[in-house]
Parts: C-alpha cells; structure tokens; sequence
C-alpha cells in the first residue's frame, strides 16, 4: 500500500509596502503606520524608493506611482485626474486619507473589537477622520483652513505653525540625531577595525520611522480616547439634553452627575436650524431655549466641588454664549459669595467662561441667577 508524501506547509512571505525617498510628510507616514496594524500587514518590510521596478515588486504602494487603484493595492494621490474624497466631505485625500478610507474601518474594529459594521464603528470612523486624517489631507494637499478671501485682512497674533504634527514630521528630516543601525553586510565588510559605514538611505529611513511612530501613536491616542470617553459620554450626554427642561424650565442648564467631555456632543444634538449660535436673526425664542451653562462635579469622588461653565458660541470659540455675571468674575470665596448672594461660592474667572461652588445646590443657585442677569 502506497502512502502519499506528508503535505509541506507553504510560506508566504510578509507583503512589501513601498512608498517614496527622500522628503517624507505625515501623510505616508501615517499611511505605512495604519497599514502595519492589520494582521495582514504586521509583519511586512517597507521599501523607500521612486524606481517603479523597484516599487512593481511591492504588495501595496502608497503616495508614490502615480496610480490610485485599490484593486491592485495602489495608494497615490498625487495625479492630475485624483479628486477622490471622504464620504460628504470636500477635502481631497491623502495617501493617509486612501488608507483609511478602505481599511480604517477594519483597523478600528481590530483595535476596540467592535464589529466591522456596527454602528459604533462607523461613529467612530467618521469621527476620527474629521478630527484627526482630514487635516493631515489637506495639509498635504495644500488646502487652507479658511478660504483665502476670508483671512486677505487677518493678522496673526503669534505663529502656531511650529505645533502642528506635519510640523513635527517635517523636522525629522532634518533629525540627523537620529542614527541607523550599520547593515549585517556593512558590519561584515568591515575587517580593519574601524566603524562600519552607515548608507545614507539608512539614516533617512530611520528619521521616517520616528515619523512613523510619531504619527502612528498620535492616532491611537485619538482613537483610544474617542472608543473609551468620547463614545460613552455621547449617550450621557443626549440624556441629559433630553431631560435638561428638569433642571430649568427654558432647558438652558445641563447637568451632569460626573465629569463628562460634552462639547462635541452638545453641538450635534442642538438642531442648527433651530440654534444657530451665528445667527443674529435667530430670535428670542431660539436664543433662550439654548443651553447657556453646563454644571457638573470637578471629580467623581464625594464630596467634589461643582463647576459652572459658559458653553462657547461654537466648538473651537473661545466667546461664551452668556458668559458669567460680569460683577462676579475675577471674585473668589467670601468676596464672591457675598457679591453674588449665594453660600460657597469658589471662583469665577476674570473671562467669565467658567466658576466654582462647594456645592450642588450652590451652583445650580449661581446658574439660575446668571441665566436671568
């Protein structure tokens, strides 16, 4: 009787990522990091260079060739015919951008272990681009964040341009503290004693994976925190909108029994057609039944002081709907107490965006005074 030779296990190896040399930006690099946090994609070797041979032999390419077809695993962006976008939204995509249109979803149910079409999940891409990949999109693809016509006659104040995260990366360029290992073939060519020779290919990658890391990290911080605070507190934060007419008649307080991020949220659940905080036409009707001050414990633990804070006219506001009384702000304690009327009175701020009460009770009193003044 004849046996049949024991089957052999076929080894596959790891696929390629190629990308281009020389200048990086955060685009690609956010690009190969995303890639890499897929099983599938794990284990893969990056590859850095413009010669197509080179770059024909990769299993996926990104912001490189000239070629967008996620069919064959092509991630560019840079043609003239390219005008792919996000899902309703405007800005031209990245190679950072393509990634995460056709694996994020995957990458966020890998890293939260939701499933790939719950509800959650698209919440959560959705948000995570708006907040964090458009940017890098547009930034790459020169689109400024305000029309040009809008700012012609704006001065800037102070310079932020050296805070952004594509400013980071492009200063690791020009990082040559950042050192590359010597290559095995270098370090056995080397028989006279002296220091092996690093390539200078070497040394750029290297300062690209420090891009890498720092764009790759920064993501799943956003991620990290938009899946463990920002997504809970959307279902407190509608509770409490829902019910915010308990608190005061005209639904202009919003309170909360703990801590809770509830910007963002407090924007979407307010209809815009109904609380437009740019328009002047409004109406008195509107304006009051918009919510003008947030009340909530500074901590959870008992026995917290309780803050009142002014909700801003728009998310990225520093100007508060209604802020504080302005007879109140710059006061603390007994001198604060004793001009507003109300017992354990903590601070105000000289802005009037936010204040503080020992208690419940006395905040909620300083909230229904200030809705009024």
């Amino acid at each position: 009787m004849t046996t049949s030779p024991a089957s052999k296990r076929v080894k596959t190896s790891p696929p390629l990522i190629g990308t281009h040399n020389g200048h990086f930006h955060a685009d690609e690099a956010l690009a190969v990091y995303l890639l890499r946090l897929l099983p599938a994609y794990s284990p893969s070797t990056l590859l850095r260079t413009r010669d197509p041979a080179l770059l024909s032999t990769c299993h996926t390419v990104v912001d490189v060739g000239g070629e967008y077809n996620s069919a064959q695993n092509r991630y560019d962006h840079h043609q003239r015919t390219f005008n792919t976008t996000f899902p309703e939204r405007d800005t031209k995509l990245s190679s950072a951008g393509l990634v995460y249109l056709h694996f994020g979803k995957a990458i966020i149910a890998q890293r939260t272990g939701l499933s790939l079409d719950h509800a959650d999940t698209d919440i959560l891409w959705r948000k995570l681009y708006d907040e964090f990949i458009e940017a890098i999109d547009a930034n790459d693809n020169g689109i400024p964040v305000y029309p040009p016509n809008d700012t012609a006659t704006l001065t800037k104040r102070f310079n932020d341009a050296g805070i952004t995260l594509s400013s980071l990366v492009s200063d690791l360029n020009n990082d040559f503290s950042i050192s590359a290992p010597p290559t095995d073939a270098l370090e056995t060519a080397t028989t006279n004693g002296t220091a092996p020779t690093r390539r200078p290919q070497d040394e750029e990658d290297a300062r690209f994976l420090a891009a890498n890391d720092l764009m790759g990290t920064s993501f799943l911080r956003k991620l990290h925190g938009y899946h463990t605070a920002w997504l809970p507190a959307r279902a407190t934060v509608l509770a409490a909108y829902k019910s915010r007419s308990e608190v005061e008649p005209r639904g202009r307080l919003l309170l909360f029994r703990e801590p809770t991020p509830w910007k963002d949220h407090l924007y979407t659940f307010e209809s815009p057609a109904s609380f437009s905080s740019s328009s002047s036409s409004s109406g008195g009707k509107a304006e009051a039944q918009q919510v003008l001050y947030v009340l909530y414990p500074e901590s959870a633990n008992a026995g917290a002081k309780w803050r009142i804070q002014a909700v801003p006219k728009g998310k990225d506001s520093f100007e508060s709907r209604k802020a504080l009384p302005e007879a109140w702000r710059g006061l603390r304690d007994e001198e604060l107490s004793a001009k507003a009327g109300v017992e354990g009175c903590v601070f105000v701020h000289a802005s009037g965006f936010i204040g503080g009460n020992v208690s419940e009770k006395g905040v909620r009193e300083m909230a229904r005074m200030a809705v009024e003044m």
